[in-house]
C-alpha cells in the first residue's frame, strides 16, 4: 500500500492554484478578448465636417475613432482605467499620429469616459469585432 505525503500534496495544489491565479489575473480576459493598455485623445475642432479616411464625414457627436491598422468598421470597447467608464467606438479613420497612442476618439466618445479638459487619458481597450 502506497503512503501519501499529505503536506507535499497540499503544497502542490497550492502551487497550481497560485500559477492559475497569476495567469488569469495577468491576462484580464473577458468575453471579447484580452484588454490592452494605451493612451487616447480626441479629435480637434478643425476636423468637424471633414472626410475621414473611410470616406465618412467626421462628427464630434459620433462614437468613432481612428486607428492605424484595424479595418474600417471594427468595433472597440474603450475603458477609462481611472473611473471605470467605457464606450464602444467604430473605427472609421486612420491615425493617431502619436506613436504613444493607439486611438484618437471623437469628442462625443471621449466625453462619455472623461472630461475634454483631461486631453489624454490612460485606457484599456479590447477589440469586439
Amino acid at each position: 500500500m502506497q503512503t501519501i505525503d499529505f503536506k507535499a500534496f497540499i503544497n502542490r495544489i497550492l502551487l497550481c492554484l497560485v500559477v492559475a491565479f497569476t495567469v488569469f489575473s495577468c491576462n484580464s480576459r473577458t468575453k471579447g478578448g484580452v484588454y490592452m493598455r494605451t493612451m487616447v485623445s480626441y479629435y480637434a475642432d478643425k476636423f468637424e465636417g471633414k472626410k475621414t479616411a473611410s470616406g465618412q464625414i467626421y462628427r464630434h457627436s459620433g462614437m468613432t475613432a481612428s486607428n492605424t491598422s484595424l479595418p474600417f468598421g471594427s468595433r472597440v470597447e474603450i475603458l477609462n482605467e481611472e473611473n471605470g467608464k467605457s464606450v464602444t467606438v467604430t473605427v472609421n479613420d486612420r491615425g493617431p499620429l502619436k506613436a504613444s497612442r493607439e486611438f484618437d476618439l471623437s469628442q462625443g466618445a471621449f466625453k462619455r469616459i472623461a472630461s475634454l479638459n483631461q486631453g489624454v487619458i490612460k485606457v484599456k481597450y479590447r477589440i469586439l469585432r
